[in-house]
């Protein structure tokens, strides 16, 4: 019984242990330090459409996990689902697709030095003062 009380103990643990590691905050670089978006919101601004901010969408590589996690918990579609949707819209020229940048560090200097920009990255990560985060995926 001890030893069966452990290893729940421990599958418990190390699902918090993953679960936390999936956690993703959308940051934007914005005077608006009180600036919150909900789910739908961020969904729309990484697909294309206007909210009425100035923001600029910036993502990450396709095969960086911090992108597949973002895509799932709140995009709600695969890469591949994605990629197509883009195309599409290129195609016909209705949105502008976001720009990439190759890694969270990139990512982190590309989002200070530009105001306007909005990205997503690893809750772990120590963000400087000059940047809000608006959303919090978790």
């Amino acid at each position: 019984m001890k030893i069966l009380l452990i290893i729940v103990g421990f599958i418990s643990l190390s699902g918090s242990i993953c679960f936390a590691n999936n956690a993703i905050t959308v940051v934007a670089n914005t005077q608006d330090r009180g600036m919150l978006l909900s789910r739908h919101e961020v969904r729309n601004l990484f697909m294309g459409t206007r909210l009425g901010y100035n923001f600029i969408a910036i993502t990450l590589p396709p095969e960086n996990q911090t992108r597949v996690i973002f895509n799932t918990k709140v995009i709600g579609l695969t890469e591949s689902r994605i990629q197509s949707y883009w195309a599409q819209m290129r195609f016909t020229g209705r949105k502008k697709i976001p720009r990439e940048v190759a890694s969270e560090q990139l990512m982190l200097e590309y989002l200070q030095n530009n105001k306007g920009a909005v990205g997503y990255l690893p809750a772990s990560l120590t963000l400087p003062d000059d940047l809000t985060v608006i959303y919090t995926i978790l």
